[in-house]
């Protein structure tokens, strides 16, 4: 297909050059116009208009700080197909997200992806270029759309998709913010007493020259020891943190944490009802737009953040490669619930497994938001016994040598 070099406005006012494949000058002219720009000349490319080109669509996007978040990406998919839905052509679609974009990378990201589109790449080749912000799970889904002809039907899906798994995020953030705030708000507390108060009582102390009591000797030292060396402190802090992350990339490790976390009390049960919850969700998205059992499983074993329930997938995968159902390996693993493997076994005999696997999803998302309820209500008394017993223990060591000043001053 013949190359044309154009030279063209955006709404803005600003020129650009670019390179456009097209069966015809007057051709070429329409699709640019439908890239929102307007041309102002147009030929036939040369080798150097390429290079031209190129070295231009690299020096178009600006520097931005951080990448693309999740919530950009769900909204984009919603956006889309419902623009897809409406009847709108995908190029179309893409050229009137580019032109709501606000500057930021997404922006740029979906400009090289609309010129992929317009230089005849399909859809799903354009996002799989960009794998840090749209992931396997997304670019094999848009293929299988594209595939079938219902492009609009698997956005839609991973509108949803997305959108229930960025609630349950949401939801699971949100239930920490109150533990953590209160922690660090004592921590603040119980800082300013051992720095600020705890020194002058005992300079108050050192004047009658009476011997502390064994808890008082020890909060003093702990107040000498935040003012004179609380950059030790937070050294260690720091070294701790970063110890534990460097630790859980090591293979070794990783797998000892994910099988202990699966066996802590409370939390274990609350992990396994999260990656239950993401296996049945994503699973049953992949299979109800298409995409191949054994393709999907793969898929599926890289969005599920424990390596114990990996190897689980990993072995239904090989099971099923060699003839085997899904629910019999998954029963052996002893990682999925009872319930999760008999709702799937009923799935895979009515051949009805994907909308089983959403129904699970459903389930189990219900049973996270109920478990973070519980385990919050648990942590609330939890912290504030613990708080209030290092609090009262400040107090009563502050007041405990009071007792025996009466006997120091009579004495002298």
């Amino acid at each position: 297909m013949p190359k044309f070099a154009y030279k063209a406005t955006n709404k803005d006012g600003k020129e650009t050059f670019g390179i456009i494949e097209a069966d015809s000058q007057a051709l070429a002219i329409q699709d640019v116009r439908t890239l929102g720009l307007f041309p102002t000349t147009m030929r036939e490319a040369k080798k150097s208009d390429e290079k031209r080109a190129r070295k231009q669509k690299g020096g178009i996007s600006e520097l931005y700080f951080g990448g693309v978040k999740w919530k950009e990406t769900v909204i984009l998919t919603r956006q889309l197909a419902t623009l897809i839905d409406a009847g709108l052509p995908l190029l179309r679609s893409l050229n009137i997200l580019v032109s709501q974009q606000k500057p930021s990378k997404m922006r740029d990201i979906l400009r090289e992806i609309t010129s992929d589109v317009q230089q005849g790449s399909t859809f799903s080749e354009g996002l799989a270029k960009h794998p840090k912000v749209f992931d396997r799970l997304f670019v094999n889904m848009v293929r299988a759309g594209e595939v079938g002809g219902m492009l609009e039907v698997v956005l839609n899906r991973l509108a949803v998709f997305m959108e229930k798994r960025m609630a349950l995020k949401r939801k699971v953030k949100g239930a920490m913010v109150y533990p953590i705030f209160v922690v660090i708000a004592a921590a603040g507390i119980v800082s300013f007493l051992l720095i600020r108060v705890v020194p002058v009582f005992a300079e108050i102390f050192e004047e009658f020259g009476s011997a502390l009591p064994a808890p008082t000797q020890f909060l003093v030292t702990c107040g000498d020891f935040m003012q004179q060396s609380w950059w030790l402190l937070l050294t260690v802090i720091s070294g701790i943190i970063i110890s534990i992350k460097v630790m859980a990339k090591i293979h070794f490790i990783k797998r000892i944490m994910d099988r202990v976390s699966l066996k802590m009390p409370l939390v274990g049960d609350l992990v396994t009802k999260v990656a239950v919850a993401r296996f049945a969700r994503t699973l049953g998205t992949l299979l109800t737009s298409g995409v191949p059992i054994l393709q999907a499983l793969r898929i599926t074993k890289e969005t599920i953040g424990n390596e114990v329930i990996q190897n689980a997938i990993q072995k239904v995968h090989d099971r099923i490669k060699e003839g085997d159902t899904i629910a019999r390996p998954l029963d052996e693993s002893k990682v999925f619930p009872a319930m999760v493997v008999n709702m799937i076994d009923v799935g895979e005999e009515t051949g009805a497994l994907d909308a089983m696997l959403n129904k699970v999803a459903d389930i189990y998302d219900a049973e996270v938001e109920a478990a973070v309820e519980a385990m919050l209500a648990l942590m609330e008394p939890a912290i504030i016994i613990i708080l209030g017993g290092i609090i009262g223990f400040i107090v009563v060591a502050l007041y405990l040598p009071i007792f025996s000043l009466g006997d120091a001053v009579s004495g002298s």
